[in-house]
């Protein structure tokens, strides 16, 4: 699930596959009275369903008054805190995903109502870091497109694992 979300945040499209897939796997695996392909159909139908209704509902009902409420003070404050709370979910999830992927353990530390996830530094793996700091010096550095830094990540990536499997 991890990897599939992973993988899916990289683009718009995947995520909806993703949440489909598992919204599948999850009917399947616990069909009630149905017939467990019946119902894996219907979870991925119904979660199809309720992840672009509301959507369209918004863009088709809210599009005539969207001009009129950029210029409500209370509306376009309440849209400043919606993208706020959307970037702090985005950074949260390239923050879980950036510890989760360097190094092999992470430790959860309390203290009273701070929970944080702490790296053990000496379980850090060498070739994520290195192609972490690749991608790094692509896009910062050299100014390259997302796309190709990606393909040729990908390309490492699957070049790494291939010689793993192969020692």
């Amino acid at each position: 699930m991890v990897r599939g979300l992973a993988l899916a945040e990289t683009t718009p499209g995947p995520l909806i596959m993703v949440v489909q897939f598992v919204a599948f796997l999850g009917a399947y695996r616990d069909p009630g009275a149905l017939n467990p392909w019946a119902a894996a159909l219907l979870g991925a139908l119904l979660t199809t369903w309720v992840t672009f209704v509301p959507c369209f509902l918004f863009i088709f009902l809210g599009a005539p008054y969207i001009e009129r409420l950029r210029g409500n003070r209370s509306v376009s404050a309440a849209l400043t805190g919606i993208t706020a709370a959307v970037v702090g979910v985005i950074a949260n999830l390239a923050v879980y995903f950036a510890l989760h992927t360097l190094f092999t353990k992470v430790d959860d530390r309390t203290w009273g109502p701070l929970h944080l996830q702490l790296p053990d530094l000496s379980t850090v793996r060498p070739t994520t870091l290195a192609i972490t700091l690749a991608a790094l010096v692509m896009i910062f550095g050299l100014k390259w497109s997302v796309l190709r830094v990606l393909g040729i990540c990908a390309a490492l990536g699957l070049a790494v694992a291939g010689a793993t499997a192969v020692w």
